[in-house]
């Protein structure tokens, strides 16, 4: 097994949070796991990005080669686009639809999402909403992660068992809202993939 994926999206969105998440459960499967540095502003509304590898066999580079990522699972569409050099033929590109426009001159919406759609397996979802639906608004990351979550060859339970240790601390209302997330965003895809 292996996986080389690309998070990516604006400071402020879970990122990190899904990169922990992700890594912790390969670890916990005693995967290989190498993550490049967060690059990016870390700031609130700065591009972030992280190359993240996971394999059963030893992994010699953090940085993932042109063409060669498997996923590029991103919180936000305008950042989804800037690594789809990234991806492989069979790629997926799994992105959140609703935009961060932190800058003046920010892409209409149709044209970001007619760009994602050239990708042969690319997955757009309004995470932000069904989030909000949720009454999580700020799970919205964690949407993503369970839409991404069919394709990452991780086990599905253990990305449920860490969610419990990442926000175990915060409390059990916020572990239970961070778990229906992530199951509401594993069903919404699995309903556009059918």
């Amino acid at each position: 097994m292996k996986k080389d994926i690309i998070l990516a999206g604006v400071g402020g969105q879970g990122i990190l949070t899904i990169a922990s998440v992700i890594g912790a459960a390969a670890i916990e499967e005693g995967l290989n796991l190498k993550q490049a540095e967060v690059h990016g502003m870390s700031q609130r509304g700065g591009d972030v990005q992280s190359h993240l590898r996971i394999s059963d066999q030893p992994i010699y580079s953090d940085l993932i080669p042109m063409g060669r990522c498997d996923v590029i699972l991103s919180v936000e569409p305008m950042e989804a686009l800037r690594y789809v050099p990234y991806l492989s033929e069979e790629g997926w590109i799994i992105t959140n639809k609703t935009p961060f426009k932190n800058i003046n001159n920010y892409p209409e919406e149709a044209a970001l999402y007619a760009e994602a759609e050239k990708v042969k397996n690319h997955l757009l979802i309004d995470a932000d909403a069904i989030a909000k639906e949720l009454g999580s608004p700020r799970s919205m990351n964690i949407v993503i992660l369970g839409a991404a979550s069919f394709v990452l060859g991780l086990n599905y339970e253990g990305l449920k068992t860490t969610i419990a240790k990442v926000f175990g601390r915060k409390g059990e209302a916020v572990v239970n809202a961070n778990i229906a997330a992530l199951d509401a965003g594993r069903k919404i895809a699995a309903d556009k993939v059918k």
